[in-house]
């Protein structure tokens, strides 16, 4: 991996301006994110007009996508870096918005999970590809800003998205999906006549297509048998076989990528340290935000008793929280690093869990119980996600941004799917009141426990600083600073001129 390609060469102009491109990214970003949220808040209508469908059974409306999505995403991306992120992206729309209309027309719980399969892999195409068309439009010092205003937008859908899901539903649950043809058709026009044209890389095969099936095998495997095992029986034949399929095929896949010519996940991106650290922390804060989400959709409307309206409205203040600290959060950021900040989050995010803890009741008290609980994790949400999305993402060689931001994406995604089948396991269906309580209770109780480990992976290691000019003693050049290379050392790039490629 060639770690010394110059910041001033990846800026280079291809197209309109950045604030059109980053309008058009918006867009579609927008679209793939408020899908998440008001999908979370129509699953119980959902399981109501199929039949009466189980958690189980529900939960792989959620999972199936996440779990087809992670495994597409560094595909995609690495699709992107060789063929051109402009027309993957479009691809992703494309796809995106005519699975949505498919998704809208399901006549039953399979087809709506085989429709959202489909959706999934259009969302994989157009997330990675948009911030590679974001960053290939934006001069390098103007990077960390527009990646955390690029992480923004999804705290802008979780607002609305809670709000608009409840809304929709009131008419039909089927128009959480309509919504999305209108987006994606404004996006899909407008893209292609504003995006630019990043040079792509003919010369790059793609990936191992195999680790693609054993990456989707391996995370569904451990899903399934997470999600069934309450049902079947942890001992029982199906759940063993599906948990030691799931841990042959991601061993399978591990080894592959560490032999395979062509890799789906380049391991020797981990060895970048900032790049490392922040997508630890993002997968382990990514489990607990998942469980969060639908866990407080579910109190709402299975045990208060919410409309989807009320319960959207119940949420949003959480959401709300996000956007602002998400780009405020930039200049603590800078002044004091990204692990304070990010650990900060982390904190926040486990005060709120633990609040429900210790307050949560079957009788409805929304200021007493909910609401301090919805504005701590939002905080926490607003802290902790762009401050590491942006520290992962800066850290990354130009050559690499459509490949490492697709991995991080990846990472998030398969923890929502784990977080998901954590939340069916601990819940479970309640025979009573006091055991929906009780289940709930140590669903959020285990997930703040997780922000210990968030907190430690944020130890972000940033790389060295530049050293001042000095002459070297003993020659006859002058040295002009130090930057980082791949593996965190410093090193010397004869090719690169501006600062370091690790986290500003």
């Amino acid at each position: 991996m060639a770690v010394g390609i110059p910041n001033h060469e990846a800026a280079k102009p291809h197209g309109a301006g950045p604030g059109a491109v980053f309008t058009v990214v918006v867009a579609a970003i927008f679209m793939s994110n408020l899908d998440l949220f008001i999908v979370n808040v129509a699953l119980p209508s959902i399981g109501r007009d199929f039949g009466g469908a189980s958690l189980a059974g529900l939960s792989w409306v959620l999972n199936a996508y996440a779990i087809v999505f992670a495994a597409l995403l560094v595909p995609a991306g690495r699709l992107g870096d060789r063929t051109g992120q402009r027309r993957v992206f479009l691809a992703g729309i494309m796809i995106f918005t005519l699975a949505s209309a498919a998704c809208a027309a399901a006549p039953d719980l399979a087809v709506l999970v085989a429709a959202r399969v489909v959706q999934a892999a259009g969302a994989a195409a157009l997330i990675p590809t948009s911030l590679a068309l974001l960053l290939a439009a934006t001069p390098p010092d103007k990077r960390p800003g527009r990646v955390r205003a690029w992480a923004a937008v999804g705290g802008v859908s979780a607002a609305l998205g809670p709000v608009a899901g409840g809304l929709l539903v009131q008419l039909d649950w089927r128009w959480v999906f309509l919504v999305n043809l209108p987006i994606g058709a404004a996006a899909l026009l407008a893209g292609a006549r504003v995006l630019p044209h990043p040079p792509p890389r003919d010369s790059e095969p793609l990936p191992d297509l195999l680790g693609v099936v054993l990456l989707t095998a391996g995370v569904a495997g451990l899903t399934g048998g997470l999600v069934e095992g309450p049902s079947w029986g942890w001992s029982s034949a199906g759940v063993i076989a599906l948990l030691a399929g799931a841990a042959v095929a991601i061993a399978w896949f591990l080894w592959r990528c560490s032999h395979h010519e062509r890799p789906l996940v380049e391991l020797h991106l981990l060895r970048i340290p900032a790049f490392r650290s922040a997508s630890a922390a993002i997968f382990v804060f990514s489990i607990g935000f998942a469980a969060m989400l639908l866990s407080n959709v579910l109190w709402c409307q299975t045990v208060w008793h919410y409309s989807a309206l009320r319960t959207g409205l119940a949420i949003a203040p959480g959401p709300a929280m996000v956007p602002a600290l998400a780009v405020g959060a930039g200049p603590l950021t800078r002044r004091i690093g990204s692990a304070p900040v990010a650990a900060a989050g982390n904190l926040l995010f486990a005060a709120g869990l633990l609040w429900r803890v210790f307050s949560v009741s079957v009788v409805p008290h929304y200021a007493v119980d909910m609401l301090p609980s919805m504005l701590l994790t939002g905080m926490g949400v607003g802290l902790t996600l762009p401050t590491l999305m942006s520290a992962s993402t800066t850290a990354l060689p130009a050559a690499r941004f459509g490949t490492g931001s697709a991995l991080v994406n990846m990472a998030r995604q398969v923890a929502f799917a784990l977080g998901v089948a954590v939340l069916v396991t601990i819940i479970g269906v309640p025979a009573t009141a006091a055991g929906a309580v009780t289940a709930f209770r140590h669903l959020w109780l285990i997930m703040a426990g997780g922000r210990r480990a968030g907190c430690h992976r944020g130890r972000l290691r940033p790389p060295p600083a530049p050293r001042p000019s000095r002459a070297v003693t003993g020659g006859s050049t002058r040295e002009r600073g130090w930057r980082a290379g791949g593996d965190g050392r410093p090193a010397r790039s004869p090719g690169a001129t501006d600062g370091p490629l690790g986290e500003r």
